[in-house]
């Protein structure tokens, strides 16, 4: 994140409030005012904010969401019970980042979590509690048919809420694999609006960085980020870049 921003193209990032470096990655934030920070709400394959004791129905024995999404989403949906643990870790990820002193510059969910309608809707009732003002939509122009109806119900809503949000997202289909290459690509046909290009940097790769991403290639994707024929594509293109505060009108 730091090197991408510090000597690349890297404009806004999303922290994971919950994970065992997130102190470090704060620290680093800090040392970069231009840097646009968003919260990263972790309801899935990732760790939580609050113990086990306090949301037993939603975490296993390492205090861990489990990968089973379409399971989890039907228990948020029909388990008051679950709801409302949910509500509490959700607010407990929200507070952690207030803690941070950053400025939350949006909100969005590992593995798009927020397509889910409960989890859209507690994250806008305690969002603006904290100052949300933006969220991604993550839609992309190859997106499956079976997703589509769950996009345009989360355009809808967040419109009617009044939170703004881009338009497209590029880079999900290929995620782990938006190397240099791939990046100018995309950067050579962007579509009309408003666009966030979504990339995993690192400088370590695959399941160094979580085993859920063994066959991510990180440091591909940090290359890029990094990579002079990458800002010249993005300084040719004239398009304004920033985070969602710099380029989306305020809600």
């Amino acid at each position: 994140m730091e090197l991408a921003h510090r000597d690349g193209v890297l404009n806004a990032a999303s922290l994971m409030v919950s994970a065992p470096e997130a102190a470090d990655a704060v620290a680093r934030a800090r040392r970069l005012p231009s840097l646009r920070v968003g919260l990263h709400v972790v309801l899935a394959d990732g760790p939580a904010m609050l113990p086990r004791a306090a949301i037993p129905d939603l975490v296993d024995a390492q205090g861990r969401f489990g990968s089973a999404m379409a399971r989890d989403g039907c228990r948020f949906f029909f388990l008051p019970h679950v709801r409302r643990q949910l509500a509490a870790e959700i607010r407990a990820q929200f507070e952690a980042f207030a803690a941070t002193g950053l400025p939350l510059d949006h909100v969005n969910t590992h593995k798009h979590f927020h397509l889910h309608p409960t989890v859209l809707s507690l994250i806008l009732s305690i969002g603006r509690e904290f100052g949300l003002r933006a969220m991604r939509l993550p839609l992309e122009s190859d997106a499956p048919l079976l997703l589509r109806p769950w996009l345009a119900l989360l355009r809808g809503r967040l419109q009617r809420a009044g939170i703004a949000h881009n338009d497209y997202v590029v880079g999900i289909a290929r995620s782990g694999a938006m190397d240099e290459a791939v990046l100018l690509a995309a950067l050579s046909k962007l579509p009309e609006g408003i666009g966030e290009i979504y990339l995993h940097p690192a400088v370590t790769s695959g399941a160094a960085i979580a085993p859920t991403m063994a066959g991510y290639r990180h440091a591909d994707e940090l290359a890029a980020l990094l990579s002079p024929r990458v800002r010249a594509a993005l300084d040719a293109a004239g398009v304004r870049r920033g985070g969602f505060a710099d380029v989306l009108a305020p809600a």
